[in-house]
């Protein structure tokens, strides 16, 4: 008898253990979104004005259709994959850097890896002098663009850019600027590659700050339509998340408790304190790759997106083994030695979820 009420006791406990955990799981909703500079994605024309003859097949680089392909190949192969644990062909939704015209990700987006993928573009000519441009690509079949403009970054020309640009006025990237429907759902992104350390990160600081409150002023302008607008600013921002321009200017937190309405999250922080980064120089690891979440996507709504995770992308093929840049991102090229590599940052994504 003691035997049987224990047989019992036992199929009771595990029935009840099985019925709670079928109560507690939930169907889930994810999206994925990312960003990654392709490091100098030029194609081989010379274009008059701009500082690429070097990625011409005159040029130092002897830049030629062949490297031209095989970069692309490579840069489809990693896009194609980020985020593959979850979700398969690419994320939702890319920012792109380093990029030299709308043809360059037109030819991107044909490569066989991405072409399943039905990638749409948003792109805008900015006005840098070495010719690069940010952009966005998007999974037509999950985002729908309903509005884009590009925003230029004017600097005061009596800021000491830290260039050697002369008198000529500084020129940089524009801040590209996409508001849309994942799936149903308003979010606004906005892809930033703020200004290089050249000339010293202290010189040219004044520079990224700048780039920073540009940034924060997109935003607030988002918000005065919708105070609880989900926003994404990301990018190449050359600074790292402890930067005044990061924590201080966009005011982005380290953790989504200290996140107030209107604010933003960084979930890069926490990664670069434990010192993991996107990009190495001179054996010291940087994370200026970065995506800053505002408040609306932190929310307790489990019916609308939220942030669940963020990660760095990078498989041993992207790693270089061997020589003075072990353990560095392999890139395309070292000086003007070709490489046939990747780029010389890891891409960043997150995912977003909710409940379906």
């Amino acid at each position: 008898m003691i035997q049987l009420f224990k047989k019992f006791l036992i199929l009771t406990i595990a029935t009840t253990y099985f019925l709670s955990l079928s109560a507690q799981k939930k169907d889930y909703s994810i999206a994925s979104i990312g960003f990654y500079n392709l490091e100098n994605i030029f194609d081989t024309i010379d274009t008059p004005d701009v500082s690429d003859s070097e990625f011409t097949p005159a040029g130092a680089k002897v830049w030629n259709t062949d490297k031209y392909y095989k970069k692309m190949n490579n840069m489809a192969e990693v896009i194609s994959h980020i985020g593959d644990e979850h979700i398969a062909g690419g994320p939702y939704i890319l920012g792109v850097c380093e990029i030299e015209n709308r043809s360059v990700l037109v030819d991107l987006v044909d490569m066989p890896q991405l072409k399943p993928s039905n990638y749409g573009i948003v792109h805008y000519d900015s006005p840098d002098y070495r010719g690069v441009d940010v952009g966005l690509l998007y999974r037509k079949d999950f985002f729908e663009v309903t509005n884009s403009r590009s925003v230029r970054l004017v600097i005061d020309k009596g800021t000491d850019t830290g260039s050697k640009t002369g008198d000529r006025e500084f020129k940089t990237r524009d801040q590209l600027v996409v508001s849309g429907k994942l799936n149903d759902e308003m979010i606004h992104i906005i892809v930033n590659h703020w200004p290089s350390r050249r000339g010293g990160e202290k010189r040219s600081r004044p520079l990224r700050e700048a780039a920073a409150a540009l940034s924060k002023s997109i935003a607030d302008s988002i918000y005065k339509t919708d105070a609880n607008a989900k926003i994404i600013i990301m990018g190449d921002l050359n600074d790292d998340p402890t930067n005044t321009s990061v924590k201080k200017i966009i005011g982005a937190k380290g953790t989504q408790t200290e996140v107030l309405a209107q604010g933003f999250f960084n979930p890069m922080y926490e990664k670069y304190q434990k010192g993991i980064g996107t990009g190495a120089y001179r054996d010291s690891w940087s994370l200026f790759d970065q995506m800053l979440l505002s408040h609306g996507l932190l929310g307790e709504d489990k019916t609308s997106y939220k942030f669940w995770k963020a990660q760095i992308y990078k498989k041993p093929d992207m790693i270089q083994t061997t020589g003075q840049y072990e353990g560095y991102p392999l890139r395309t090229f070292v000086g003007d030695t070709f490489m046939n590599g990747y780029s010389d940052h890891f891409p960043v994504y997150l995912f977003l979820i909710r409940e379906k």
